[in-house]
């Protein structure tokens, strides 16, 4: 299947396309860089939309980098089914739509999860898997994370917050409920609020239907089969956690032990966006793992 067309984006060097997909639905896509190793980005949420240009720029002079909106998400058509496997078979045509017999899947938060699930459908398409905050399997770590989000809001920004998440919200009063729901998400308090606010200043809007169902479908999960699976992974994995993200280490430390071939890299003095706080750090392990 074809591309349904392409332009130019502002980075001269890189080519945004529309995939259209084996039911239809067209992705929106991004790809730029070259080297001897092929690279594709997911993007977490469930429901969010591609915020990775910063990581695919540390990476495009070693690597093809590939950045994509999953369906329903950003710039992609608003279209379902959303489902693991309909994400992972999305993200296993862009493979072959892009040429590549293997490449490393990298993910971010929810999009770290939905890396790993691919190389454990397709380990036979995958060189690596890059899995950045993510969660781990199973649910045990939302009582922590919760507690730990609460916890750096003051009550008058938790009640905000709470207020603004159960009403119809205005442009500018979606961008608040953003900022205050994403501030927590930073290790330093004193440039949270500016980082989280950057953060939420993009035009599209949050796929809650998206979110809804593929977080519904991770309740059904059981999380000894996926463990299983995991022991049989036969992929490097790099996991690389902030020490200060509210989604607390221990939850992929025992996803680290369960993979055969996976390190756990734990950076200090940042939370669920390394990139943005420390990006030295995070350009070294992630440039480290790709060109290894």
């Amino acid at each position: 299947m074809g591309s349904a067309g392409q332009r130019r984006v502002a980075d001269p060097g890189e080519l945004e396309e529309w995939v259209r997909v084996d039911d239809g639905v067209r992705l929106w896509t991004a790809t730029a860089g070259g080297g001897p190793t092929s690279v594709v980005l997911c993007h977490g949420g469930p429901g969010l939309w591609d915020y990775l240009q910063p990581v695919a720029a540390m990476l495009a002079d070693v690597a093809r980098v590939h950045r994509w909106e999953q369906r329903g998400c950003g710039r992609s058509d608003r279209t379902g089914p959303y489902s693991v496997a309909r994400s992972v078979a999305d993200l296993e045509f862009l493979r072959r739509r892009f040429g590549h017999q293997r490449w490393v899947v990298a993910g971010h938060s929810w999009g770290a999860g939905l890396a790993l699930r691919y190389a454990l459908i397709h380990p036979d398409r995958v060189l690596g898997v890059l899995y950045v905050s993510g969660t781990g399997f199973g649910r045990a770590w939302r009582e922590a994370y919760h507690r730990e989000v609460d916890r750096r809001l003051t009550p008058r920004q938790r009640r905000r917050r709470d207020q603004l998440k159960q009403r119809q919200r205005s442009a500018a009063e979606e961008r608040e409920w953003r900022t205050l729901t994403y501030a927590p998400d930073f290790a330093d308090s004193r440039h949270a609020f500016a980082l989280a606010a950057d953060f939420a200043d993009v035009p599209h809007a949050i796929n809650f239907a998206c979110n809804a169902a593929l977080n519904d479908e991770e309740k059904g999960t059981v999380e000894a089969d996926l463990l299983t699976a995991a022991c049989e992974l036969d992929v490097p994995v790099r996991i690389v956690h902030g020490a200060s993200d509210p989604r607390p280490v221990w939850a992929v430390q025992r996803l680290a032990e369960a993979l055969p071939r996976a390190e756990l890299v734990v950076l200090e003095g940042v939370g669920h966006l390394p990139w943005l706080e420390d990006p030295d750090a995070f350009h070294r392990t992630t440039r480290g793992f790709i060109t290894r």
